[in-house]
């Protein structure tokens, strides 16, 4: 298993989410990797992670400039190589409690998206009100353009078969908070099964995310993902046309 965490100024959490996903990863018995991206952060989320990098199992790479969350969480997504990957934001410590039933619903499903909004899901602290009303809304927003039915498209809690991770990152352009939305659009354009999970999540306590500063950037890069989605469904049914064996002639 790959574990790809993007982080940008994530001094506070970062390491004890590694430290978690780690304690978790070794008591699974599997292999595994943990690589953070590290967006040109500016505070001391390189020098809190130090501690905890082999070059090995636990890696950090760096982006020489800030390129987006999108960019991050791609970059990492394809530098691994495990059979499967999850990706997860830099305070998802908590979650990492859900990481087993992902996995067992990962047996009849190629991408498995953490929910907050699924059966199941065990909400700690809550989004502020107002927060939860846009959010929401712009996700329906999102899944109308893209035609996408995942009701939680933005948890930063993901978990895919390797194959489906590197065919869609691949394939995604999106370098900003959107990314999660045309990630999952193009996954299911490309005939990949996604299923939904409650999971075991915390709104992080003064979060730094203003919807309302976003929504200009993220709406524009919602239109570039309804082009991108239906780019990828053009691909895929002019794959699909090239398989298509014609009948042999029955006539003598």
């Amino acid at each position: 298993m790959s574990v790809v965490v993007p982080a940008f100024n994530e001094e506070v959490a970062v390491a004890g989410t590694v430290t978690a996903l780690r304690a978790w990863l070794e008591a699974s018995g599997r292999s595994w990797e943990i690589l953070v991206v590290d967006n040109a952060s500016t505070d001391t989320t390189a020098e809190r992670l130090a501690p905890l990098l082999d070059g090995d199992l636990v890696r950090l790479l760096r982006n020489e400039r800030n390129m987006g969350k999108g960019y991050s969480v791609r970059r990492g997504m394809l530098a691994t190589s495990g059979k499967l990957r999850l990706h997860c934001d830099a305070d998802c410590a908590p979650s990492v409690a859900s990481l087993q039933q992902m996995l067992d619903l990962l047996e009849h499903a190629d991408v498995v998206t953490g929910s907050r909004l699924a059966e199941g899901a065990d909400i700690g602290r809550r989004q502020p009100l107002r927060r939860r009303i846009i959010g929401r809304s712009f996700q329906q927003l999102c899944r109308l353009m893209l035609g996408e039915p995942t009701r939680d498209l933005f948890c930063g809690f993901k978990l895919w078969r390797g194959t489906a991770a590197q065919a869609v990152f691949s394939q995604t352009t999106i370098d900003g908070w959107v990314f999660d939305a045309e990630a999952l659009a193009v996954a299911r354009t490309l005939g990949y099964r996604l299923t939904e999970a409650g999971i075991v999540w915390n709104d992080r306590e003064g979060s730094r995310l203003s919807m309302t500063r976003v929504f200009g950037p993220v709406l524009h890069e919602l239109l570039i993902a309804r082009k991108q989605v239906r780019a990828a469904t053009k691909r895929a049914r002019a794959s699909a046309d090239a398989l298509v064996v014609e009948p042999a002639d029955r006539h003598p």
